[in-house]
C-alpha cells in the first residue's frame, strides 16, 4: 500500500525519500569510519527544488481565499526553508571535514526536515483542494432539501436548472479526485457513491414530478406514497454525498483485516493518537486558527482511533473512552463553530479550547492504559464471521492448555449461536441435523472448558476431547455451509417473478374487479420475497464460508439497500394503481423498479462470490432432479399447472448455473479452465429454450404423447449439460 495518498504527492515526495535513504546509508557507513563524499551538488539540486516548491507555495497561499491554507502555509514553508538551509550548511561543513559527526547529524536532520516539511506543505495544498470539493458537495446537499418545497411544475423546472450545475461540478470534481488517489479502496468508494448519485438523479426528478402531479390531482390520492418516495431519494443522495465527504478527508487507509489481532490494532491506534496530539494541541492553543484545518482534523482522527480501541475492549474502559470521545466531539464542534464566526478569542472559546486539551490528554492516557492492560491479558474478541470464528477455535483446540483469554471458547459459542439462528430458516432433516450438531458441539465445548478450568488442558484426555470437538466443529461448519448453499439455490433461483406480478397488478385495467386487493396481495408477496433475499444474503455473509471483510460489508450494504428500496417500489406501484393514466407515475415506477433490479442483480453477484460454486452447482443439480420428478408425475396425471411450475424452476435453476459458471470463467486466469467452462455454459444455455418451448407444448396438450417425449428429451439434455459443468 502506498505511503502517500495522492499520485501528485507521491511523485514529488518519493524521489526526496529515496535521496534521504541514500544519505542515511552514507551516514551509517561513516559511523564505521568511512569519509562522507562531496554532497554539495546533490544537496544543491535538492535545495533548488525546495526553493521552487516554496515559491509556488507562497504564491498559492497569497492568492488563495482559503483561511486554513493561509494559516498553515507559513509554518510549512518556514520548516522546509530552515531544513534546506541546514542541509546546505552541513554539506559545506562535510566538504571541509568529511569525518565531522555533528555535520553528519545536521545533514540527516536537515534531510528529514525537508521530507516532513515538504509533506506538510503538500498536504496543506492538497487539503485545500479537498475543501473546495467538500464545499461543492455541501452546497448540493443543502439544495437537495429544497425538493420539499417544490409544489408546481414551474418550481420543478427551476429546481432542476439550479441543481444541475452544482451536481455536474461535484461529479466532475469527485471523478478527478478519485483518479488522483493511490488507495484503491478509497477510489472504489468514491466511484460507487458518485455513480449511485448519477443514477439517482433522474429518480429524484421523477419523484418530485409525481409528487407535484399527485398534489394537483383530484382527491390527492397517493400523496403520502409520493412524499415517501421523494424523501427516500433525497435521503439516499444525501447519504451518498456524506460518504463522499468522509472519504475525501481520508489520507491513510486502515488495512486492519478481521484476522488481525485486536491488540495489534489497538497499539496501532494508540500510536496514531500520540503522533497526532501535537497538531491537535497547537490548533487548540491558537485562538486564531480557522476551523477545518489539519489541527482540527487531527482531533477528529484521534477520536476515530479512540473508537477503534473502545470497539476492541470491554467495560469499564470501553464506556469511559466512548464518553470522552462524545464529549470532545461535541466540544470541538462548538469551538469550530465559534472560530468560524470569528469568536475564537472570546472567553467561551478560550475555555472550550482549554477543556478540550485537558480531555484529550485524559483520553490519550486512558487509551494507553487500556492498550497496556489488553496487551498483558491478551484479550481478544471472536471474529465477525463463522469462518473466522472456526479458525480462532481450531487454533485454541490445537493446544487447549494455553490460555487464549477465552477467545476460542467464545468463538465456538458464536458458531453454535449462528447455527441455531440458521436453523430457524430451514426445516425437516436439515434443521434436525443442524440442531443436533449445535447441541453436541456445545456439550463438548463445556466438557473441555471444565477440564481446562481444573488445570487439565494439557492432559491426554483433554487432547482427545479437543480433537473430537475440532472434528465436530468442522462438521457443524460444513452443515451450515451446505444449508446456506441450498438456501441460495432456492431463494435466488427467481428474483424477477414477484416484481413482474407486482407490475401486472399495478397496471391492471381500472374496470378489473378487486384490483386494489390483488395489488395488496402481490405487494405482500413481493415484500416477503425481498425480505427473504436480504435475510439469506446476510446469512451468507455472516455464516457462509467467506472471511473477506470487503465482500461481507458489500453484501450487508446491498441487503440493507433492498430493505429500504422495496417499500418504495410498492409505494410507486400504488401510485400507478391510483393514477393509471399518469405517465409520470408509470415513469417513476419504472425508475424505481430499475433501481431495485440493479441492486438485486448486484446482491446476487455478491452472494455468488461468497458461495462455493461447486457446491452451489451441486445444489442446483439436486433441485433440477427433484423438479424433474415432480414434472414427470404432473405429466402422468395430466396436470398442466404443477407441470409448468416445475419446468419453470428447472429453467431458472439451469440459467443460474450458467450465470455462476460464467462468473467462474471470468474470474479465472487459467485459459484451459476458462475455455472448458465457457463452452459448457454456452451448451447449457443453448439447451434451455428448447426445453421451455416443449414444456409449453405439453402444458397446452397434456395428453399429447409426442409433446411429452419431446419435452423429456429436451429436459434430459438440460440435466446432462448441467452435470457436465460440475
Amino acid at each position: 500500500m502506498p505511503v502517500f495518498h495522492t499520485k501528485i504527492i507521491e511523485s514529488i515526495l518519493d524521489p526526496v525519500a529515496q535521496q534521504i535513504s541514500q544519505l542515511v546509508i552514507l551516514h551509517e557507513q561513516a559511523e564505521d569510519g568511512a569519509a562522507m563524499p562531496d554532497l554539495t551538488l546533490p544537496v544543491s539540486a535538492v535545495a533548488n527544488a525546495v526553493n521552487n516548491l516554496v515559491q509556488v507555495g507562497r504564491q498559492t497561499g497569497e492568492s488563495s481565499t482559503d483561511k486554513v491554507l493561509k494559516e498553515e502555509m507559513p509554518f510549512a514553508l518556514d520548516k522546509v526553508e530552515n531544513a534546506s538551509i541546514s542541509l546546505i550548511r552541513a554539506a559545506k561543513a562535510l566538504l571541509e571535514d568529511p569525518l565531522s559527526r555533528s555535520a553528519r547529524d545536521t545533514l540527516i536532520n536537515g534531510a528529514r526536515g525537508i521530507l516532513s516539511g515538504t509533506s506538510a506543505l503538500l498536504l496543506s495544498l492538497d487539503q485545500a483542494e479537498v475543501r473546495k470539493i467538500i464545499r461543492i458537495c455541501k452546497g448540493v446537499q443543502e439544495y437537495l432539501a429544497v425538493a420539499e418545497v417544490v409544489e408546481g411544475m414551474e418550481d420543478l423546472i427551476v429546481y432542476v436548472q439550479n441543481l444541475t450545475p452544482g451536481m455536474t461540478q461535484m461529479v466532475k470534481m469527485v471523478d478527478g479526485r478519485q483518479a488522483e488517489l493511490t488507495h484503491q479502496v478509497h477510489r472504489n468508494i468514491l466511484i460507487a457513491s458518485k455513480d449511485k448519485i448519477k443514477n439517482l438523479l433522474p429518480v429524484l426528478i421523477s419523484s418530485i414530478k409525481i409528487f407535484v402531479t399527485t398534489m394537483q390531482s383530484p382527491g390527492r390520492r397517493g400523496l403520502e406514497e409520493a412524499a415517501s418516495n421523494r424523501l427516500y431519494v433525497v435521503n439516499q443522495m444525501y447519504t451518498e454525498i456524506e460518504e463522499i465527504i468522509r472519504v475525501l478527508q481520508l489520507t491513510t487507509y486502515d488495512e486492519d483485516d478481521w484476522n488481525v489481532d485486536d491488540v495489534t490494532v489497538m497499539k496501532k491506534a494508540a500510536g496514531n493518537i500520540t503522533s497526532r496530539m501535537k497538531g491537535a494541541v497547537d490548533w487548540l492553543r491558537n485562538p486564531n486558527s480557522a476551523p477545518g484545518g489539519l489541527g482540527e482534523q487531527a482531533i477528529r482522527m484521534i477520536l476515530e482511533d479512540a473508537r477503534k480501541v473502545a470497539d476492541r475492549c470491554d467495560d469499564p474502559e470501553r464506556g469511559q473512552i466512548l464518553r470522552l470521545v462524545d464529549d470532545i466531539n461535541a466540544m470541538t464542534n462548538e469551538l469550530a463553530n465559534l472560530r468560524g464566526r470569528g469568536l475564537g478569542n472570546t472567553p467561551e472559546a478560550l475555555r472550550l479550547a482549554k477543556d478540550i486539551e485537558e480531555k484529550l490528554n485524559r483520553l490519550e492516557n486512558l487509551v494507553e492504559h487500556t492498550v497496556k492492560r489488553a496487551e498483558r491479558s491478551g484479550i481478544r474478541k471472536p471474529a465477525y464471521t463463522v469462518a473466522g470464528k472456526v479458525d480462532q477455535a481450531q487454533k485454541w483446540l490445537s493446544n487447549p492448555g494455553i490460555d487464549d483469554g477465552g477467545v476460542g471458547l467464545r468463538a465456538i459459542a458464536g458458531v453454535v449461536e449462528e447455527g441455531r439462528r440458521l436453523a430457524h430458516f430451514c426445516t425437516g432433516k436439515d434443521q434436525e441435523e443442524l440442531l443436533r450438531l449445535c447441541d453436541e458441539t456445545e456439550l463438548l465445548s463445556k466438557e473441555l472448558a471444565n477440564m481446562c478450568a481444573r488445570g487439565m488442558g494439557n492432559t491426554p484426555q483433554a487432547q482427545a476431547l479437543s480433537k473430537r470437538l475440532a472434528d465436530k466443529l468442522e462438521q457443524l461448519k460444513t452443515k451450515m455451509e451446505d444449508i446456506l448453499v441450498k438456501q441460495v439455490a432456492e431463494d435466488f433461483m427467481d428474483t424477477v417473478t414477484p416484481l413482474k406480478q407486482l407490475t401486472e397488478a399495478a397496471l391492471a385495467p381500472e374496470d378489473k374487479p378487486n384490483r386494489e386487493q390483488i395489488y395488496t396481495s402481490k405487494a405482500e408477496y413481493f415484500l416477503e420475497h425481498s425480505n427473504k433475499l436480504a435475510d439469506t444474503a446476510r446469512l451468507i455473509g455472516q455464516a457462509g464460508g467467506s472471511n473477506d471483510k470487503r465482500l461481507v460489508e458489500e453484501i450487508n450494504s446491498a441487503a440493507n439497500q433492498m430493505d429500504a428500496l422495496t417499500p418504495q417500489v410498492i409505494s410507486a406501484g400504488r401510485l400507478v394503481l391510483y393514477h393509471p393514466n399518469s405517465t409520470a407515475a408509470v415513469e417513476h415506477f419504472d425508475l424505481l423498479k430499475k433501481e431495485w433490479t440493479n441492486n438485486t442483480n448486484n446482491l446476487t453477484r455478491l452472494v455468488d462470490d461468497a458461495t462455493d460454486s461447486v457446491e452451489f452447482i451441486k445444489a442446483c443439480e439436486e433441485v433440477i432432479r427433484k423438479e424433474t420428478v415432480e414434472a414427470e408425475f404432473a405429466v402422468s396425471q395430466e396436470q398442466p399447472i404443477p407441470f409448468i411450475k416445475s419446468t419453470s424452476k428447472i429453467a431458472r435453476c439451469a440459467q443460474r448455473v450458467v450465470m455462476v459458471a460464467q462468473q467462474e470463467a471470468d474470474n479465472s486466469e487459467d485459459p484451459t479452465f476458462v475455455e472448458a467452462v465457457s463452452k459448457a455454459a454456452e451448451e447449457l444455455e443453448s439447451s434451455i429454450p428448447a426445453s421451455v418451448g416443449f414444456a409449453r407444448g405439453v402444458a397446452t396438450q397434456p395428453n399429447n404423447k409426442q409433446a411429452q417425449d419431446d419435452w423429456m428429451n429436451a429436459n434430459q439434455k438440460v440435466q446432462t449439460k448441467t452435470f457436465k459443468i460440475n
